[in-house]
């Protein structure tokens, strides 16, 4: 049976979503928990003995905290579309005297069944899923080792489809949000319905608790979510500049760079929606990248990683939802007690 969000015992209503690749460090998820809010370990691109240490380190401090898991939904990539992108983006690659793996195809799992024996084995106050669904077997193992468990959705389908694995509790994610989207159909368009209205059909249509996320970026952001309904609401984007995030100089730099004017939705970095500020990268290749998730994603790994170290920021994925401007270089708890001042 569905269990509620008073076990988490939390105060405020503001959470940190998880981000995955760098940004999102223990030290980020300790200061949300000493907010009163809560904060996402991101499993995912670590091996499960990264993970482990960061949920040691965090768990040491008595915070309440989740861990969110890539559940597998491959996106096959056809190998000649693979090839054709390779060759493309070998010139940009040239100018680092990298070889792109044109002919080798990298279509992993993120280790997640190690992930998993993970977290039955040592478990944590929340686990949440994204871009697939686990199913009903994985929920009540985490449930029986008392683990909350969350799936991401973004449409009221996907929420409906979420509660017949068992899930606790549903993270409702708009298309304003940074980074991957967690849609479940990555091959379909993800549709811009505004966070509030998409919180509200989603209540409607399913009897679970609801986190709202995408696009919250203001008190007044924040105040709206929970008026249509949401229990609590996720930012990401807006905790990226702060002491704590662990997300590169140059990416911070580039968040209040008025050069940067814009965020767009694309699948050029890593082969599955993504939204990023846009640069030259996604303007230049969106139109020849294909869907193809996780084979993309590692295609271009080595090339995002040399202009990263090269401050290359027209050639990194910059995530951002549509709020980046609002991210501000302060400790986290500031942001999301001023977020939380509209409630």
């Amino acid at each position: 049976m569905p269990r509620d969000l008073t076990s988490l015992r939390t105060d405020l209503p503001v959470w940190a979503a998880p981000m995955a690749g760098g940004a999102g460090t223990p030290a980020l998820v300790e200061a949300v928990a000493r907010a009163g809010g809560l904060g996402f370990l991101a499993g995912g691109y670590k091996t499960s003995a990264e993970l482990g240490a960061q949920i040691a380190r965090v768990r040491a401090t008595g915070a309440v905290f989740g861990v969110n898991l890539f559940a597998p939904n491959p996106v096959p990539v056809a190998p000649d579309a693979y090839r054709t992108y390779a060759r493309v983006l070998q010139r940009e690659a040239d100018r680092y005297h990298l070889t792109l793996p044109a002919e080798k195809m990298t279509e992993d799992d993120d280790a997640w069944e190690e992930k998993l024996a993970l977290l039955l084995k040592a478990p944590v106050p929340l686990v949440s899923f994204t871009f697939g669904l686990p199913d009903g077997e994985i929920v009540r193992a985490l449930q029986n080792v008392r683990s909350l468990v969350a799936q991401t959705v973004t449409n009221s389908a996907e929420a409906v489809a979420a509660a017949e694995t068992g899930a606790d509790l549903l993270i409702v994610q708009a298309s304003a949000a940074g980074g991957h989207s967690a849609t479940l159909t990555p091959s379909r368009p993800v549709a811009p319905t505004p966070l509030p209205d998409l919180v509200s059909d989603v209540r409607h249509t399913v009897p679970l608790s609801v986190i709202a996320a995408g696009g919250i970026a203001t008190p007044t952001d924040a105040s709206a979510a929970l008026r249509a309904g949401a229990d609590a609401v996720m930012v990401g984007t807006v905790l990226l500049r702060t002491h704590e995030s662990g997300a590169a100089a140059p990416y911070k730099a580039a968040l209040a760079d008025p050069a940067f004017t814009d965020t767009t939705l694309t699948r050029a970095f890593t082969g599955r929606p993504a939204r990023a500020l846009r640069n030259r990268f996604t303007d230049t290749y969106e139109p020849a990248a294909p869907l193809g998730y996780p084979a993309v994603h590692h295609l271009t790994s080595p090339l995002r990683k040399a202009a990263a170290a090269a401050n290359e920021t027209e050639l990194i994925h910059l995530w951002a939802g549509t709020g980046y401007r609002e991210a501000r270089d302060e400790p986290a708890a500031e942001t999301l007690t001023r977020l939380a001042a509209g409630r």
